[in-house]
């Protein structure tokens, strides 16, 4: 079975995202709960906050899935459902046919490794 993933809008006031790491290579088996990417939004244009506006997000599968082909790379400024990649159920599944839904996600908020922040006492 053939899946694809197109970028969700994570909040309300995002329009497009930086992915920041491809974590699972083209070719791998991602296990349920497996990380594929990283990205970074950067809201403060849009709205001012108290805290910085910009926020690290990590999208996992919900689907045990292998990695066919990205369409995105580090770096990519991605817009709110751009195309990422194509995944089957199979790792040697024909790609001729037409995905059957979008990859099943969880989306989670992460905190980037920072200079200093480990150091707090």
């Amino acid at each position: 079975m053939l899946f694809n993933l197109t970028l969700p809008p994570i909040n309300e006031q995002m329009t497009t995202a930086s992915l920041t790491k491809v974590a699972a290579p083209e070719g791998s088996e991602v296990p349920v709960g497996g990380k594929l990417l990283e990205v970074k939004l950067t809201v403060g244009a849009v709205e001012a906050y108290d805290c910085p506006p910009v926020s690290h997000f990590s999208l996992n599968t919900r689907d045990r899935v292998w990695v066919r082909r990205w369409s995105v790379a580090d770096g990519d400024e991605l817009a709110v459902g751009a195309q990422l990649g194509l995944f089957s159920t199979e790792p040697d599944e024909p790609l001729d046919g037409a995905p059957v839904r979008q990859v099943r996600l969880t989306v989670a908020g992460i905190v980037p490794d920072l200079v200093g922040w480990g150091d707090w006492k």
